[in-house]
């Protein structure tokens, strides 16, 4: 008998579809008060949240202040192996933009990185059968290892044809790379990254955004949510879940930014929209709309005698260029 590729098992519930529409929302408001590149300081934070949730749903020890140490290339005392997990991590979240979701061979690269000096097949698809033991009992027995590769492609497939919802798809995504459990090590951390940056190619704001805080946080339901997903064969428990966390962490950014932008952050944000088009102060002061004609004026002043902008006549007649 030859199996056909099926599409992964799942229903969208009215759960999903009204997690879904205020996720839209959510997204909608933080477009509107340009928080989708939040403020230089808020990112390096977030980054270093995702990456020390990540690791410590593993079982790293090192917090945030130590992460913080390694990204200054300063010195830290901590299990050798730990450090290195860490510094991995910091290397793959730098080249995220270089990744594409949607190819395979992009995957095992990051795995690559991520798992480096910690396993000796890291980036390589396993071809051995595995079970996860949680405490003294198996928790999940794998597809074996003859069957990874052809389900991964599968997997691929799917993320590229289907017409879902990127939000969703990336839930499933998640959810299918953790059930096929496609190397010996590192999936967990693997998961939550490709999530991450499949999200990230319609929502920008998502490279930015600590989902794995959230996760780490209610770390025994993400596992409970992936068991009961494997015991109903679909992955529908699991979707909620994550739409749910997804939900959260967009609701996080939109209270902890009420904080206005500074200078640098609306100047770069502006460069995004205009492009290489001339401008004027007013087209500026249309963009960000809370701002006064002063603070717009020394924005641009700063951003000229940065040598980001060329600026052309005088008064009221001047205008503006991106260099």
């Amino acid at each position: 008998m030859i199996l056909s590729k099926m599409k992964p098992p799942y229903t969208i519930t009215e759960n999903i579809l009204a997690l879904v529409a205020s996720i839209s929302e959510k997204i909608g408001e933080i477009n509107a008060t340009h928080l989708y590149r939040p403020a230089t300081e808020l990112r390096k934070k977030n980054r270093i949240k995702t990456i020390q949730s990540s690791l410590e749903i593993e079982g790293n020890t090192l917090t945030e202040e130590q992460i913080t140490a390694l990204l200054e290339n300063k010195r830290v005392i901590a299990p050798q192996k730990d450090i290195l997990e860490v510094q991995n991590a910091i290397k793959v979240y730098e080249l995220l933009n270089k990744f594409n979701p949607f190819q395979l061979k992009d995957l095992e690269k990051a795995h690559e990185i991520l798992m480096s000096g910690l396993i000796d097949n890291a980036g390589k698809l396993r071809t051995t059968n595995v079970g996860i033991v949680k405490g003294s009992k198996v928790e999940h027995i794998a597809p074996s290892g003859t069957m990874v590769n052809g389900l991964m492609k599968d997997l691929f497939d799917y993320l590229k044809k289907d017409n879902d919802l990127v939000l969703i798809k990336s839930c499933v995504f998640h959810y299918e790379f953790e059930f096929i459990h496609p190397f010996l090590d590192g999936n967990g951390r693997m998961g939550r990254l490709w999530q991450t940056l499949i999200l990230m190619q319609q929502y920008p704001v998502f490279e930015f955004l600590p989902v794995e805080l959230l996760i780490k946080e209610k770390q025994s339901d993400y596992y409970n949510k992936l068991s009961e997903s494997d015991k109903k064969g679909n992955s529908t428990p699991f979707i909620e879940f994550m739409l749910k966390i997804i939900l959260e962490s967009l609701d996080g950014l939109l209270q902890s930014q009420s904080v206005t932008l500074h200078t640098e952050d609306r100047i770069h944000l502006f460069k995004e929209k205009i492009g290489k088009n001339t401008f004027s102060r007013k087209d500026y002061m249309q963009h960000f709309k809370n701002i006064s004609a002063p603070t717009a004026s020394r924005d641009l002043k700063w951003a000229v005698e940065q040598n980001l902008l060329a600026k052309f006549g005088e008064l009221r007649l001047t205008e503006y260029q991106f260099k």
